[in-house]
């Protein structure tokens, strides 16, 4: 006797299993309404940086398998996962390359929030949380410099050191004084794959958290006013929403692919204590101009005062008017800042590296 499946068959099977899943996990109810705007790529960013946070987690799952978190053994170890690990080079300069493409989406993310005026009542909370996940993201970059234990990572975490000394009792984990019975490099190493995750995951969920619950800001026209929230408003999907920051999340690890197989992450020469031959990476260089002025406590207060003011901002402009032809003034004072901050960069990029340890 021969069975027929048919079609129509599979197509029952099918839909009975995903609503016995369905049941299960309840995934219709990601099928939310969104506004069609969200679609968009400029509101997709804050997911496409999420999507290469996941990537970060997982090759750094895989580095953390061969990497040694000891003064004595840290370069080395970095040297084996290039030379000797399987994949190994590839995998390290994916993580390199997708934490560089993170900064980018998550400062861009930051500017279209501040220019769709999205940091407005009732989001003003969700704005400090933003900012606490860029002050997290840029730990990460800082110690992940720290790690490679080159020229580089020597020299950063002698900064770190002397950091944590302007700082006092509040930067003492910085410090030798801490512990002596563990280097500090390793305790960066626990800081980059504990401390800050779980800072992260606190913050991230309760980003997610306020966008559900507030819903997705308004489109910024000239008309558009702050509000109530907007929980589930809009005629798109949030599964629409969804498959598209897939969609652009796959891109950017497409491109971080390519960047990976082009070039490489950079490795130097172990560092030799003491000396100062080398610059921060990028996003860092728009403080070091204020390292060659103030030294090391410039560093500090310039990122201070710059976090500082992005956190002030919800609070300063209290116009309900989204529109930023309706915000001319705080536009104006951000595309300054902006500016400024440009132009440090460029010079920090031009200039010779300086001495600003105290050694």
């Amino acid at each position: 006797m021969t069975t027929i499946t048919t079609d129509r068959n599979v197509r029952i099977d099918s839909h009975s299993f995903w609503e016995k899943v369905d049941e299960r996990l309840g995934l219709s109810g990601l099928a939310y309404p969104v506004p069609e705007h969200a679609n968009s790529l400029p509101y997709l960013l804050g997911g496409i940086t999420l999507f290469g946070f996941l990537v970060l987690i997982a090759t750094g799952v895989l580095l953390a398998q061969f990497y040694h978190p000891h003064p004595a053994n840290a370069h080395d170890s970095v040297i084996y996962i290039i030379t000797q690990v399987p994949f190994g080079d590839f995998i390290r300069s994916v993580h390199f390359w997708t934490a560089n493409l993170v900064v980018v989406t998550a400062l861009l993310h930051l500017i279209r929030v501040f220019t769709t005026a999205s940091y407005k009542r009732p989001r003003e909370i969700n704005w400090l949380v933003g900012l606490g996940l860029l002050a997290v993201t840029l730990g990460f970059v800082f110690t992940g410099t720290v790690l490679k234990w080159d020229q580089e990572g020597v020299e950063a975490l002698a900064h770190n050191r002397e950091i944590g000394e302007l700082l006092g009792l509040w930067g003492v984990w910085f410090t030798s004084e801490f512990s002596r019975s563990v280097p500090i490099l390793t305790r960066l190493y626990l800081g980059h794959v504990t401390l800050l995750p779980a800072a992260f995951t606190l913050l991230i969920i309760a980003h997610i958290y306020l966008i559900k619950q507030l819903g997705i800001s308004p489109k910024a026209t000239v008309d558009a006013t702050s509000g109530p929230p907007t929980k589930e408003q809009g005629s798109s999907r949030f599964t629409v929403h969804l498959r598209r920051m897939t969609g652009y999340g796959l891109l950017l690890f497409a491109l971080v692919g390519v960047l990976a197989l082009a070039w490489p992450a950079p490795l130097g020469q172990a560092g030799v204590p003491g000396a100062e031959v080398t610059k921060p990476p990028w996003m860092f260089l728009p403080f070091y101009p204020l390292e060659d002025v103030f030294g090391i406590r410039g560093l500090l207060v310039g990122s201070g005062v710059l976090f500082a003011l992005l956190a002030l901002v919800p609070f300063v402009d209290r116009s309900p008017w989204l529109s930023p032809r309706r915000r001319r003034w705080i536009v104006a004072a951000a595309t300054l800042l902006l500016v400024v901050l440009i132009a440090l960069a460029g010079y920090a990029w031009l200039s010779r590296p300086a001495p600003h340890l105290m050694g």
